[in-house]
């Protein structure tokens, strides 16, 4: 069998010593050197011509991010960021994922080698990823500020569409510019809508207020009792599971921390039953790119309480294991690029509230 060959891009030694052992410890991969800096890296790279890169966002004589941005567009390849665990390396790891970084895995703050070999099987998982993730040159989506008279999309045309119904969103790998693409097309006056997306506790807040700074919708990390309103987003938080309730007429949200659900927390699929028992034949489902199988076992009994879902397809998405799992267990209604996503929701929700009308 070839093994996966990785190359680790590291200032610290003790990091570089780490991952080399975390990384020759798996059957299916070999790490074939480790760089302290990004010059030195970019010799390694002609030389060794490695499968996958691991990248430090925070390095000497090149900024991880100029180091990225000339990768991407020279040598494109798969690549997998260290972050630390501070707001400054939040803002760095998304710039990285918007510059085509497939992934990135967070550096524990305290005892760093103990932490490191801890989260070995999750560094592992990701590097396997990345060799099969869809590599994409960074191309600026445009964006509309929040306060333009400029329109992505035509608001919603019946109010019934945006004050009865949910939208729930799962992802992985991936899926934070996916989301961001898919946010970003709403109207102020869409359904409220629920995120899960597999991210460490430290980055969700950042994520959800970068989204918020972007989107015409208002985007938030959720809080635990909080009534789901038209016009906004709830993501969930890096601690906790998040799920959709109900208290009278209102959608709430709830936040829990039972044991993680296909290895996470938050986890897809705990989104996704809590809306097929709370919102049934109101929500609807998009499951986006993402490794592993969480949220198609959700999404099929969304479907059977009367959702009706959507999966991106596998052209637009960097890994296409979350949306696959769910077409295959048949939870899945629509196949959609990811370009498409927004408009075809909200075409289904402007149908909705014309039958809703006629009943």
């Amino acid at each position: 069998m070839k093994k996966i060959r990785v190359l680790i891009v590291d200032d610290s030694a003790l990091i570089r010593k780490v991952l080399t052992e975390i990384i020759n410890a798996q059957h299916d991969m070999e790490a074939i050197g480790a760089a302290p800096d990004p010059l030195v890296a970019r010799a390694m790279i002609r030389e060794l011509n490695p499968d996958v890169l691991t990248l430090d966002v925070e390095m000497p004589k090149m900024d991880g991010l100029d180091f990225l941005e000339k990768l991407m567009r020279l040598r494109p390849m798969p690549v997998v960021m260290v972050s630390t665990l501070t707001e400054r390396g939040s803002e760095v790891t998304f710039r990285a994922l918007e510059l085509g970084a497939v992934d990135f895995v967070a550096k524990p703050k305290l005892d760093i080698a103990t932490g490191m070999k801890d989260y070995g099987n999750e560094i592992a998982d990701k590097i396997r990823a990345a060799v099969a993730a869809r590599l994409k040159r960074h191309v600026p989506v445009p964006v509309v500020p929040k306060h333009s008279a400029d329109v992505v999309l035509p608001a919603i045309a019946n109010r019934v569409a945006s004050t009865e119904k949910l939208i729930i969103v799962g992802a992985s790998t991936g899926g934070t510019e996916a989301i961001k693409d898919f946010l970003i097309c709403l109207p102020p006056d869409c359904p409220g809508i629920l995120v899960t997306q597999h991210m460490p506790e430290a980055f969700t807040k950042s994520f959800a207020d970068r989204l918020n700074g972007l989107c015409r919708i208002s985007v938030k990390e959720a809080q635990n009792g909080e009534r789901v309103l038209p016009g906004h987003a709830y993501v969930a938080p890096g601690h906790s599971h998040l799920l959709l309730k109900r208290s009278g007429a209102n959608y709430m949200t709830e936040l829990s921390q039972a044991e993680p659900v296909n290895r996470h927390r938050p986890s897809v699929d705990v989104l996704f039953r809590s809306a097929a028992n709370y919102a049934g034949k109101n929500a609807i489902g998009v499951i986006l790119t993402g490794m592993g199988k969480d949220g198609a076992a959700g999404m099929l009994e969304m479907k059977h309480a009367g959702a009706y879902n959507y999966a991106q397809d596998e052209a637009t998405c960097v890994v296409f294991g979350m949306p696959k799992e769910a077409i295959t267990l048949g939870g899945v209604d629509e196949v959609v690029p990811l370009q498409d996503m927004a408009k075809r929701v909200l075409t289904h929700l402007t149908s909705m509230g014309r039958q809703s009308v006629r009943v």
